[in-house]
């Protein structure tokens, strides 16, 4: 049997890669064009605190492919959190 431990990076930074490039078209159309009446602040809260978590836990792991994912998301998503709470506090 093959010692995986050699793709094991291979593995985890691909799926970062995809998982992380998959969010950036949404991200890049909500920040465009400022709309975010379609998404959920509570959604968006909970998503930034797990992704706070899951790089906590890459950190503490020392997981490249975790901390790497997590911290471009999380910018990302951070983003879109402050327009979309932006925009709920304008429109009260």
């Amino acid at each position: 049997m093959l010692d995986p431990s050699p793709l094991l990076p291979l593995i985890g930074y691909t799926a970062a890669t995809l998982t992380t490039v998959s969010f950036v078209p949404q991200a890049l159309k909500t920040l465009r064009s400022g709309d975010t009446r379609g998404i959920s602040l509570r959604m968006y809260l909970l998503f930034c605190s797990g992704i706070v978590l899951w790089g906590v836990y890459g950190l503490l792991s020392a997981d490249g492919p975790l901390i790497a994912a997590n911290a471009i998301t999380l910018v990302l998503s951070g983003l879109i959190l402050e327009r979309t709470w932006r925009s709920r506090r304008r429109n009260r």
